[in-house]
This record gives C-alpha cells, sequence and structure tokens, in this order.
C-alpha cells in the first residue's frame, strides 16, 4: 500500500489549484470539467482538492477548517523558508507563524489558505543516525 493522496473538501477547488500553484509553486495536474475535483502534483504523493457541494452530493457533511483549532496540517519541506513563506503570503495566504529556528535544528513557518487550512512551510528536519 502507498499513500497516494490528500483531499481537502473546499468551496470552489479551481480557485484552490489557482492559489496552490501560485503560493507553493506546485503543478496543476488536472481539474475535472466539471470543477468539482482538482489535483496537484507534490511528488509521489498528490494534494487533491474535491468541492463541499459534491461531497454533500455522495452522503458526506463536510466540516469547516480552523486555524485556531486544527485537527492537521499539510507542510511543503523546503531550503529556503523565508523567500517560500514570502512567497505564499504575496499569493494570499494569512500568516500564523513567522518563519523561526526550532530547538530541533529546523526552521518552520505556518500560514493559512483562503479555506482555512493551516500549512507549515519547512526545512528539511535532521533525523538522528540510525542505530
Amino acid at each position: 500500500m502507498i499513500f497516494r493522496y490528500t483531499i481537502l473538501y473546499v468551496d470552489d477547488v479551481a480557485a484552490s489549484l489557482d492559489f496552490f500553484v501560485r503560493a507553493f509553486g506546485l503543478e496543476k495536474r488536472f481539474l475535472h470539467e466539471s470543477g468539482d475535483y482538482g489535483e496537484l502534483s507534490t511528488g509521489e504523493t498528490r494534494l487533491a482538492f474535491s468541492s463541499k457541494a459534491l461531497m454533500r452530493q455522495i452522503g458526506k457533511t463536510p466540516g469547516i477548517p480552523s486555524v485556531h483549532e486544527p485537527v492537521f496540517e499539510i507542510a511543503f519541506e523546503t531550503a529556503d523558508v523565508r523567500s517560500a513563506l514570502a512567497r505564499a503570503l504575496e499569493a494570499g495566504a494569512r500568516l500564523l507563524q513567522d518563519a523561526r529556528e526550532e530547538a530541533w535544528g529546523q526552521t518552520t513557518s505556518y500560514v493559512a489558505d483562503p479555506n482555512g487550512y493551516v500549512v507549515e512551510i519547512c526545512s528539511p528536519v535532521q533525523l538522528p543516525s540510525p542505530g
């Protein structure tokens, strides 16, 4: 089994795809002709978006994301957190935490996308050597 994709439920799939392309430099994989589903390429795993309307049609009740009480975050790794953060803010992300050096040696920052999802922009983590 492999982890293929994460799907975020949004009001406007096309606008969400556009934001993530502009904010994080991701590549649009496709947008379904209905406008209710789309995917971005992020390497091995895809970031996908489905309309809340479609989810309601198939019997799901999507919740509302909250930056004050998040239940998850997505994270993008980069060697230059500060530049990536500036790009995201210019594209319309809302700053939650400015770039800072963490005690474990990683640089982290947090933004909210226009839908209210929490996005971490971070440097690679130095993992301890095995053994």
